[in-house]
């Protein structure tokens, strides 16, 4: 089994989540495989500008995620342990990478996020992020 090492943003604007519609019709979040030389954070900030345009900044870890399956192009099973990074975004711009294979996407509210969301781990990921999220937006504006 091949494993490969990813990394990933849970992506916040107020109440609103980032998440993006792949080329096979799944609404996901922003993740990809951390390539040589680079740290899990730095990966997490380029995929989400990358595949969907947002500057973002890392608030927290939100934990960790893993997922498998069958590679036809390299004919072997593929495991992906994804890291992921609760970040936040200013602003609700957004620019989906469509030679990425990205469909659509966009920050959407929250219930709305996860009744489009295609797994269940990435909407119990998004759940617990943003109470997290809540949490430090409660601390910093008693500071």
């Amino acid at each position: 089994m091949i494993i490969r090492n990813c990394a990933g943003g849970v992506v916040f604007n107020n109440d609103k989540v980032l998440v993006l519609k792949n080329e096979k019709d799944e609404w996901i979040l922003p993740k990809g495989k951390i390539v040589s030389n680079k740290l899990a954070p730095e990966t997490a900030l380029n995929r989400v500008e990358h595949e969907a345009g947002v500057h973002a900044n890392i608030v927290s870890p939100a934990g960790e995620t893993a997922y498998e399956f069958f590679s036809i192009s390299r004919n072997s099973p593929v495991c992906n342990k994804i890291t992921w990074y609760i970040m936040e975004s200013n602003d609700e711009k957004f620019q989906v990478n469509k030679d990425e294979g990205f469909k659509d996407g966009g920050f959407y509210p929250l219930d709305d996020a996860m009744e489009l969301i295609t797994y269940s781990q990435d909407k119990s990921l998004v759940s617990l992020s943003y109470k997290r999220y809540k949490e430090f937006k409660e601390f910093m504006s008693k500071r």
